[in-house]
């Protein structure tokens, strides 16, 4: 199986940073994000990886060209106008001869476990929503208590993993979102199934301070054994 990473952003909030680099190279830890992806998908034993990149795509090619010792077949498939996801996707999609294929978003970090969504083609990962703020116990429009962040419970989000049979080839557009575009088409044809993930780590490195937060959490012990 092949997986295509979306590396294709340009990451306006991460600015002065992606002034110089793109998104995929920003460093967690020493590790730039691109690079921690592969190895990802490597403890899954997936090690043909189509990088879909736009935005100072060459200095990713660089980088990973230099980089010889992922041990993976790396392709790359350049936007050289933003396509949007689906776009991105319908492009690499000419690298890709087997009957389904992982997306995976370039822009995350996490431990989910990529084997119960490899089961079954058109299947999503969905984790528990967190909160990114402490929240309110209100009464009356009195507030009765302040709260730390915590699980939403039962409120599912889209964490950007996907495993998609190649025959949605004929519903992506040339231009324009997979999540706005193919997703609700498939929801109404009832042929999008998704496996539901707890107490998993998972985060998208949108802003300055989720560098920060996940550059920190991943230290923990209990997570040693994913990002050693």
């Amino acid at each position: 199986m092949k997986a295509i990473i979306l590396a294709g952003g340009r990451g306006k909030r991460l600015r002065p940073i992606t002034d110089k680099i793109p998104k995929p190279l920003i460093l967690i830890n020493n590790k730039p994000l691109i690079e921690r992806t592969i190895k990802y998908l490597k403890k899954y034993d997936i090690t043909e990886i189509i990088i879909s990149s736009g935005y100072k795509s060459n200095l990713i090619e660089k980088f990973l060209k230099k980089k010889k010792n992922f041990g993976c077949e790396i392709i790359f498939s350049n936007e050289k106008t933003p396509l949007g996801t689906g776009g991105a996707i319908k492009k690499a999609l000419r690298h890709v001869d087997e009957e389904s294929f992982l997306v995976l978003n370039g822009d995350i970090i996490t431990n989910i476990d990529l084997r119960k969504i490899l089961r079954k083609p058109n299947t999503i990962a969905s984790n528990e929503l967190k909160t990114k703020f402490g929240t309110m116990s209100i009464k009356n429009n009195k507030i009765l208590k302040f709260n730390e962040k915590k699980d939403v419970t039962d409120v599912w989000m889209n964490p950007g993993i996907y495993h998609l049979s190649k025959d949605i080839a004929k519903l992506i557009p040339k231009k324009g979102s997979l999540e706005e575009i193919v997703f609700p088409k498939m929801v109404r044809n009832k042929t999008l199934e998704t496996v539901k993930f707890k107490n998993v780590l998972w985060f998208s490195i949108d802003s300055h301070k989720d560098i920060e937060e996940c550059s920190k959490e991943i230290k923990l012990k209990k997570y040693s054994k994913y990002f050693t």
